[in-house]
């Protein structure tokens, strides 16, 4: 599902419950400095993470000063965040002018919050300018923090160079199952997507392909589109002469960790691209 670019008013872009992805919640916020957000989420845990601009995150008792430190856009400086247990109340106070994530997951039990600081970010690179899938992975909330999140993985994907795909190889996350043997094969995550463009007129392309070899759907996704994956392969590309940026969002049904489903009929390119096995490592 594609969710046109619009002013949410700081209100939930994909709120609680949502019927078509009841995993994942995710919210935009636009601040000026001085001004302040509270909000608190029943059933979900939550990562504040500024796309542009410097926030105070109070939470729990707990006080993270000046979170945040990217200027003009999402590629002006490395993300940072907090961790914001399930149904904590909290405010958010913008140090400067700010536009800030929400990104949250359906989890019940309530943790600890803590803070990613740029140092914390786990980066990861893949991908060749020879098979346009050259792409930069920023993981947020990754696999270091499995004892200290319930459901939630957050990152910030990003083209290296101009025009290229992303998600590809297809892959699926749909379904919790095994194989005969009882080995895990695939998780059900729900995902949520918000794409930026360089410069901000770009726009691209998002895919969702339900069955393997049978026609799906296609999106054109521009500057602040949202995505909303809850079935199917879902590759994404950008024009050639642009870049582009997606703040995702990923909630498990059972488990943190993601299995992805590479769909057969493209499977043999897992071994066409550099470096794809490190990225799906660092989602597990």
């Amino acid at each position: 599902m594609h969710i046109a670019p619009h002013d949410n008013r700081n209100r939930p872009i994909v709120d609680r419950d949502d019927p078509l992805v009841p995993l994942v919640y995710f919210n935009i916020i636009n601040l000026k400095a001085g001004e302040t957000f509270t909000y608190r989420t029943p059933g979900y845990e939550t990562c504040i993470v500024p796309a542009t601009g410097t926030v105070t995150v109070e939470t729990a008792g707990e006080t993270y000063k000046d979170i945040g430190q990217r200027g003009a856009d999402v590629w002006d400086g490395e993300p940072e965040g907090v961790y914001v247990p399930t149904d904590t109340a909290t405010r958010i106070t913008a140090r400067t002018d700010t536009e800030t994530f929400i990104a949250g997951a359906r989890f019940t039990e309530t943790l600890r919050p803590f803070a990613i600081r740029a140092a914390d970010i786990d980066p990861v690179q893949y991908g060749s300018d020879d098979t346009k899938t050259h792409r930069k992975i920023k993981h947020i909330l990754g696999t270091k923090y499995h004892d200290r999140v319930g459901r939630l993985l957050v990152s910030e994907l990003y083209t290296v160079g101009a025009g290229g795909w992303s998600g590809f190889p297809s892959h699926k996350h749909d379904t919790d199952r095994r194989d005969a043997t009882g080995e895990l094969i695939e998780t059900r995550h729900d995902e949520c997507y918000n794409f930026r463009f360089r410069p901000d007129y770009g726009s691209g392309l998002q895919m969702l392909q339900r069955a393997d070899n049978e026609p799906g759907d296609a999106y054109h996704i521009m500057n602040r589109s949202t995505v909303l994956i809850d079935k199917g392969y879902h590759p994404c590309a950008v024009l050639p002469g642009y870049e582009m940026y997606y703040f995702t969002i990923l909630g498990g049904q059972s488990q943190r960790s993601l299995k992805q489903y590479f769909q057969p009929t493209h499977a043999a390119q897992l071994h066409t691209i550099p470096g794809i096995m490190d990225m799906v490592a660092k989602f597990k």
